[in-house]
């Protein structure tokens, strides 16, 4: 077989199965063992057909190991782009200001967002603290909204396994 050929095939096998694998692992992280066990098995064919024909080619050549690794890099950047974008996560996330507060609140509830507000007693004057329950698709929109009231707002985002009710349960 041609080797340039042989590079490619094992470049593309190599995207597809560690792409699987990338999206898999996050799968079954977030709790759905039964699509990551069908994910699992692709992914393992996939790898077991590249590996098998890597090791059992009689062309030992510096190519076919670029090839592998290169397209183990390569499925493991588009399996994160692919499970960013497919796979739904719900972050919590807490601001803690005392600029603007109310322009902040009043920017995320018109970005149909829900805030709640706790008062916080600092050392030498009051802050406050917003606590915000985001699905992954309007994260960057509640930074940007921190971001553009007060850039020296202290924020943590926390992915969160499970929500029950709320008003996060009713937007979509």
């Amino acid at each position: 077989m041609n080797i340039l050929l042989f590079c490619i095939e094992i470049f593309l096998a190599r995207i597809i199965d560690v792409s699987l694998g990338t999206i898999r692992t996050v799968i079954v992280v977030k709790g759905k063992n039964l699509v990551g066990s069908i994910i699992g098995f692709f992914e393992v064919t996939v790898w077991f057909l590249v590996v098998e024909q890597a090791l059992t080619t009689s062309n030992s050549n510096i190519f076919i190991v670029l090839s592998y690794a290169l397209g183990f890099a390569t499925g493991t950047y588009i399996g994160g782009i692919i499970s960013t974008k497919l796979i739904k996560s719900k972050y919590e996330v807490q601001i803690i200001t005392d600029k603007n507060v109310q322009d902040m609140i009043d920017k995320i509830r018109d970005n149909n967002m829900a805030v709640s507000i706790l008062k916080l007693e600092g050392k030498n004057k009051n802050k406050y603290m917003l606590y915000v329950e985001v699905g992954n698709n309007k994260l960057k929109d509640l930074s940007r909204i921190v971001k553009s009231i007060d850039n020296r707002a202290f924020m943590v985002v926390n992915e969160t396994m499970f929500v029950h009710n709320g008003y996060f349960g009713l937007n979509k």
